[in-house]
């Protein structure tokens, strides 16, 4: 299993990934993010990496750099067909460093639902607690929506 990390001319770091038993994976300092609050549950973790397993860019995994048994695969949410419209406080943008909105990228953590589907094959998306990226600043937050205004796309092919 080989994964992708992009070359940037900039030192790679090597981390462990206990998930997939893999050791000393060259990732490029681009593609590490910082959390200064964490995730919820993990609010300790503040530095992870974002890649994905070479020739699948459709999920990609955020892979702690202080803990190599923690990771969440993630992916965009337009993949499951949500088109958010996040508003960002002041306070969000300045923690994320975020100047202009087409900094920022927005993901999903996704995660297997076993309790609802007794087969394990159904891929369930933690939609009211996306992560926002800084894709400038390396800077990523978690942003808890308290209401979702849910509406209806439907796309013709």
């Amino acid at each position: 299993m080989t994964y992708f990390s992009l070359a940037t001319g900039m030192p790679a770091m090597k981390i462990n990934i206990d998930k997939f038993d893999l050791k000393d994976v060259p990732v490029s300092p681009d593609h590490v993010f910082t959390f200064p609050e964490g995730l919820v549950g993990f609010e300790a973790q503040k530095r992870f990496a974002l890649f994905h397993e070479e020739g699948k860019p459709t999920v990609f995994w955020l892979q702690s750099l202080d803990d190599s048994k923690l990771s969440f695969p993630v992916t965009s949410p337009d993949r499951l067909g949500i088109d958010y419209q996040i508003e960002l406080s002041e306070a969000d943008c300045k923690l994320l460093d975020l100047n202009d909105p087409e900094e920022a990228i927005v993901v999903v953590i996704v995660y297997r639902d076993d309790v609802t589907d007794a087969d394990g094959g159904k891929i369930a998306a933690s939609t009211r607690s996306p992560l926002v990226l800084n894709t400038r600043s390396r800077l990523g937050m978690q942003k808890i929506l308290r209401e979702i205004e849910p509406s209806l796309v439907v796309r013709a092919r």
